[in-house]
């Protein structure tokens, strides 16, 4: 086994599975969908787009949100992210977006999200809710993510994202992060409160909100 063959202390094959490599024509152009199966049996997306390069890519890998990304739900950014995100990998040239499932609510599923959704409405910000339901403010790991970037032939990044948390988890799986790319996507009324505790109590990079809360 050679070191290329190691995602952080796991060797690559006990990380990911690849199990199907097809062409997907989307809206924002045509891409490869790679499909692959994780070490918890979950299914896991890759979309390639051009010829990618093993140092460099522009990289975005983008938690699953149901609400955001299928229904257009408002109160966060995820839809716009992916849209954001897939219209400039294919303004680069080459890319790829690896959509993460598991990751829904940061980690803490579907209806538990639902939940703290609704805590948010009666007061409590996206933090205090998740820690009044008992649950972890951020549980994603990115150990998948990680292991298909390496699968991909990529060793290192330029990670389309706010978050240093995702750029020091993918730092310690072994995906070198060459840059960290804003993905700042304009916000609107029912995420501006939700977006704000992010960047303070998260520590997520979103300077575009100064000039919201400023009045500017």
């Amino acid at each position: 086994m050679t070191a290329s063959d190691v995602v952080g202390d796991l060797p690559r094959r006990m990380v990911v599975e690849r199990v199907v490599d097809t062409r997907l024509p989307t809206r924002h152009g045509i891409f490869r969908a790679v499909g692959y199966l994780d070490r918890t049996g979950t299914e896991q997306i890759a979309l390639v787009y051009g010829e990618v390069a093993e140092f460099g890519t522009l990289a975005r890998v983008h938690s699953e949100c149901l609400t955001g990304d299928v229904f257009g739900s408002t109160h966060c950014e995820c839809g716009d992210q992916l849209d954001a995100a897939l219209d400039r990998i294919v303004e680069e040239g080459s890319g790829v977006l690896v959509y993460v499932q598991g990751h829904e609510g940061r980690g803490i599923g579907l209806l538990a999200k639902l939940k703290a959704m609704r805590l948010q409405d009666e007061g409590l910000d996206t933090v205090d809710a998740n820690v009044a339901l008992g649950l972890p403010i951020d549980a994603r790991d990115y150990h998948a993510a990680a292991g298909i970037l390496q699968d991909l032939g990529i060793r290192s990044v330029r990670l389309l994202s706010n978050n240093p948390k995702k750029v020091e988890q993918l730092t310690r799986y072994g995906i070198r992060i060459g840059e960290q790319v804003p993905l700042l996507v304009p916000p609107n009324p029912e995420n501006l409160r939700y977006l704000r505790t992010k960047a303070e109590r998260m520590d997520h990079l979103l300077p575009h909100l100064n000039q919201v809360f400023s009045g500017a």
